[in-house]
């Protein structure tokens, strides 16, 4: 049986070539919440086969407690897209996240080869948003997560890709893709998936991370991809719940688990008016909150 996975954490998901052995060893140490083991951009085609072998050792050995471990794999229309797929569906990793997806049918080839193999319904599927048709086809791609055969479970932007393929300028602001970005997010909470933003490629200026980094957790976003270590920690205080905001979703939740609220649709809390809504949009926030403290303890 095919179920999704409980919430948590994708506030930083950090992409670790597959051919960098050293990299992958690392990666048990690093306070991330995801980590992207890449076969595909980020391997040379001499190192494809090596990348594959290593990948499958890591995720064998395991070692990386809360870590979320998602394979990237080639495209099927590539040389090495099938011996990676039969690798991760062999490993059985948290996710596989598959590139340029454009339409729902690249999703249902991947599930059904894991359906077919049996594969626990924990391992879920990861779709990269990076090509024009995907933006076309957002709402579609992930109208498949209703479908809990298909294990859709999170859209993860592919800006720089996006970027080639439509010819946009990737500046500050990304106002060329906000739109693109807005319309994925949309299409991603009208089916109760995660969106991941994409990477800042420019290592050498801090200001501009952690400005986008905002617009981020302002347009919607779960979290961000990062190219390097050095990224993690102010993608995740970017990405983190404040302290006031979580304290306020469980007094809203509280107030609405009273009995003399249980049929209300708003009520007022200090002096404001609140609607249910406010509580189930707290409830996340508080089960991410909760996720992080539990790895604390």
């Amino acid at each position: 049986m095919v179920t999704k996975a409980p919430i948590r954490p994708r506030r930083s998901v950090l992409y670790m070539p597959g051919s960098n052995a050293r990299a992958l060893e690392k990666a048990r140490t690093l306070d991330v919440d995801a980590l992207i083991l890449d076969l595909e951009d980020a391997v040379a085609p001499d190192a494809k086969d090596t990348a594959r072998d290593q990948v499958r050792e890591a995720v064998g050995s395991g070692g990386y407690g809360h870590r979320e471990l998602v394979i990237r794999v080639n495209g099927f229309s590539t040389p090495w897209g099938a011996e990676d797929l039969d690798m991760a569906i062999a490993a059985r990793p948290d996710a596989i996240l598959l590139p340029k997806v454009s339409s729902p049918a690249d999703l249902d080839r991947v599930a059904h080869r894991l359906n077919a193999a049996r594969v626990p319904g924990t391992t879920r599927i990861w779709a990269m948003m990076e090509t024009p048709l995907a933006m076309l086809n957002a709402g579609a791609i992930a109208a498949a997560a209703a479908n809990p055969e298909t294990r859709l479970d999170c859209f993860v932007m592919g800006t720089n890709d996006l970027a080639k393929e439509t010819r946009a300028a990737l500046v500050p602001g990304r106002a060329p893709m906000r739109a693109w970005l807005a319309t994925c997010v949309a299409a991603a909470r009208a089916y109760g998936i995660d969106i991941i933003d994409g990477v800042w490629n420019h290592l050498d200026d801090d200001e501009g991370f952690a400005t986008e980094c905002r617009e981020g957790v302002e347009a919607g976003m779960d979290g961000k991809t990062l190219i390097h270590p050095r990224q993690i920690a102010p993608c995740n205080a970017a990405f983190t719940p404040a302290a006031d905001d979580i304290a306020w979703a469980r007094r809203i939740i509280a107030e609405f688990e009273r009995p003399e609220n249980a049929a209300r649709g708003a009520i007022q809390v200090d002096g404001r008016m609140v609607e249910r809504l406010h509580a189930e949009m707290g409830a996340r926030l508080v089960a991410i909150a909760d996720a992080l403290a539990a790895r604390d303890m």
